[in-house]
């Protein structure tokens, strides 16, 4: 069964190396940032750890203030 110009190509890809550059090595040299205990809890700005954490304790606040409204309205409309 002929695959017409699959055959062709396939071969040519199978021998090649990729066109995509291999990010492994990129992604060695980018290690983790070592950030000291006391300075997680500093504002700071950026994409750093320290705005991350705050990041997602502002969404908890968030979502919890979010989830108390919600249920005391409907405790409300009960009444």
């Amino acid at each position: 069964m002929s695959l017409g110009w699959l055959d062709s190509v396939a071969p040519a890809m199978a021998t090649t190396s990729p066109s995509v550059p291999d990010d492994s090595q990129a992604t060695a040299e980018l290690g983790p940032v070592d950030v000291a205990p006391e300075e997680l809890n500093q504002w700071k700005r950026g994409f750093t750890p320290q705005a991350e954490i705050w990041n997602g304790r502002m969404a908890m606040v968030g979502l919890s203030v979010g989830l108390t409204v919600l249920l005391i309205a409907r405790l409300a409309g009960r009444a």
